[in-house]
């Protein structure tokens, strides 16, 4: 199964020859109780054959232990991008329909030298002294969702204190209905605040710097 048609593939190829240096997809699947883990984990796989830049490696969470806590996945399918601005981002569940362009944009952002944020948002996220996690729940078909995902992840790649993470709401009902997720993009900050909608940078910030206080 091919998730590119040639035309598309051709473009990816040349936007991932652009890629400032080497960045790693870490992918978590688990043989049972998944069953988006098989066609995820190609999609991940067909993306790496266009670039040598693009490294990917396969682990299994429920076998792979160590691996898994390591880089604090707890549900699959999940995707760590790992890159020269850490490994604080991640996609759990299918990046696929609009949220291709957030794996795209968080695979240039994760070897990227800047964000492109607003030199005040930068400063801000640089006195973060305390752990913040976003949360971005989305579906495949909604068009603003990859603009709330995209700068979420910004924020972690700004910040070693912020972790972003992308999550398919169909493919974890169960998260969706604990965050009470009746639309998206919700945006959810370290389980206590919570954003409906695209937001503005600035409102972004509010949210994590209320957080971490």
């Amino acid at each position: 199964m091919s998730f590119m048609d040639q035309q598309t593939a051709d473009e990816v190829k040349k936007r991932l020859s652009e890629l400032a240096g080497e960045v790693k997809i870490v992918y978590f699947k688990e043989t049972m109780l998944c069953e988006t883990c098989g066609p995820t984990e190609e999609l991940y796989k067909e993306l790496a054959s266009l670039s040598p830049k693009v490294k990917l490696e396969v682990y299994n969470r429920v076998t792979d232990t160590e691996k898994a806590s390591a880089y604090g996945i707890d549900k699959t399918p999940a995707a760590v991008i790992e890159g020269a601005n850490g490994s604080r981002v991640r996609f759990y569940g299918i990046p696929a329909g609009y949220e291709f362009v957030s794996l795209l944009e968080a695979l240039k952002n994760s070897v990227s030298a800047s964000q492109d944020l607003q030199p005040e948002t930068v400063t801000a996220l640089g006195g973060v002294a305390k752990p913040v996690n976003i949360k971005v729940f989305v579906t495949p078909s909604c068009p603003y969702c990859p603009g709330a995902v995209v700068m979420a992840h910004k924020f972690a790649l700004v910040s070693p204190q912020i972790t972003a993470e992308m999550v398919e709401s169909s493919e974890f009902p169960q998260l969706a209905d604990r965050y009470n997720v009746s639309g998206v993009p919700q945006i959810v900050v370290n389980d206590s605040i919570t954003l409906v909608g695209l937001q503005p940078e600035p409102a972004m910030l509010k949210a994590v710097l209320d957080a971490a206080a």
